[in-house]
């Protein structure tokens, strides 16, 4: 059986690991990513700070996956045409007999103008270095500083976090006093986050802005950035030294340019709890590439929902046991809808954390709890290094 993995981050290593480890011998499994490295993603917000470097959060993915008889091609793909099961990419063609599309996302920065020419984004390896070179540069002219999510994003949790962290820098750097902090967000409420808060989530974020003295401004998205000032849709116009926005998630141009996978408007793929293409059986959704669709409606400005490392995993885990399932004769597939994944994210606050966990992402719940720790960030600090260890390690089956 020829197994063929697109993208090799998250879901894409886990489901690549796994399908080796349970198939062995029955199967050749390949994985195809455009980068030679696995990326921690989540400690990219560390990386403008200097609190970490990209070679720290980062792992040789051909040296582990070849360590445990995975092939590993670094190529772009381009296109696939699941009628005739074939893989197009910069390095030739590639047939398959099971496909796992792990893509990861492609960022929108054109949902507003001046986004893409004067925003910071933290979500990729340049884009945060891009960003540690301003800030060094807005040292010596400080101002005020805009950091949120416009229209349509999903990834609140990252930019929550980035703001923090620059709210300690700033004290650090001893210009705190000549900086107005400002956050800016779709968000109906405070801790929101896409998944319709959490027990005390509002609260504690409202006491949070009043204690490190942050403004915020909630359901609203961005009309246009410039070089000095962000104007929003509720009309105000903020002058500013410094803005970092996450924009919206849409797919990758592999899935655009591949018609007859008939994705969704936003580029990323329908499926079931399965994560089987609902036309092509032998085509597999994981990670950032599954379209979720969030339970609630936003009131005023829309916004989506979160798709975040620990559900990205689950899912790789998911689809390699359906592929196994299969191999083995057994057509009772595991099912488990992204919003039926635990919630598990600990959110950083500048050397303070927030630990967030539930039983489900999505109401309803019947477990859910947000736990403040103000001493440091230990648990944040923890599972980054324990999640580094195990995929350096090749350990896919641990959670």
């Amino acid at each position: 059986m020829e197994i063929l993995v697109v993208g090799g981050n998250f879901a894409g290593f886990t489901a690549a690991l796994e399908l080796k480890r349970k198939l062995k011998n029955r199967a050749t499994v390949t994985v195809i990513d455009r980068s030679e490295d696995f990326l921690y993603v989540p400690s990219l917000i560390w990386v403008p700070l200097k609190r970490r470097e990209v070679s720290e959060i980062s792992i040789p993915r051909r040296s582990v996956l070849e360590k445990k008889g995975v092939k590993f091609v670094c190529t772009t793909a381009l296109k696939v045409d699941p009628d005739d099961q074939i893989l197009y990419t910069e390095k030739g063609n590639f047939n398959y007999d099971q496909l796992i599309i792990a893509t990861g996302p492609k960022v929108n920065f054109d949902i507003a103008p001046g986004v893409r020419e004067h925003c910071c984004y933290i979500g990729t390896p340049v884009g945060a270095m891009k960003t540690r070179e301003k800030l060094e540069a807005f040292k010596q002219q400080p101002g005020p500083i805009v950091i949120g999510a416009t229209q349509s994003a999903g990834c609140m949790g990252a930019a929550y976090e980035f703001l923090f962290n620059i709210e300690k820098w700033l004290r650090e750097q001893k210009i705190r006093n000549k900086v107005d902090l400002y956050w800016v967000t779709p968000e109906d409420y405070l801790g929101h986050f896409g998944i319709d808060g959490m027990p005390g989530g509002e609260s504690m974020l409202k006491a949070f802005m009043k204690m490190f003295n942050i403004h915020y401004r909630t359901q609203v998205g961005v009309e246009e950035v410039t070089d000095h000032s962000i104007r929003l849709t509720n009309g105000e116009t903020i002058e500013t030294k410094f803005v970092m926005l996450m924009p919206p998630f849409i797919g990758v141009d592999f899935i655009k340019d591949s018609p007859k996978l008939e994705a969704m408007t936003n580029g990323f793929l329908d499926v079931d709890g399965t994560y089987q293409h609902k036309k092509y059986k032998n085509v597999w959704a994981a990670g950032l590439t599954v379209n979720v669709t969030a339970p609630f409606t936003p009131e005023k400005v829309p916004y989506a929902v979160p798709k975040t490392g620990y559900p990205s995993d689950e899912t790789g885990k998911i689809v390699a046991e359906n592929i196994v399932r299969i191999a083995n004769g057994n057509n009772e597939l595991k099912s488990k809808k992204w919003g039926d994944i635990a919630g598990l994210c600990v959110m950083d606050a500048g050397k303070k954390e927030v630990l967030i966990l539930s039983n489900r992402l999505f109401k309803p719940r019947s477990f859910a709890l947000m736990l403040p720790n103000v001493l440091y960030d230990f648990t944040k600090v923890l599972l980054e290094k324990y999640f580094l260890w195990k995929m350096r390690n090749g350990y896919s089956n641990l959670p």
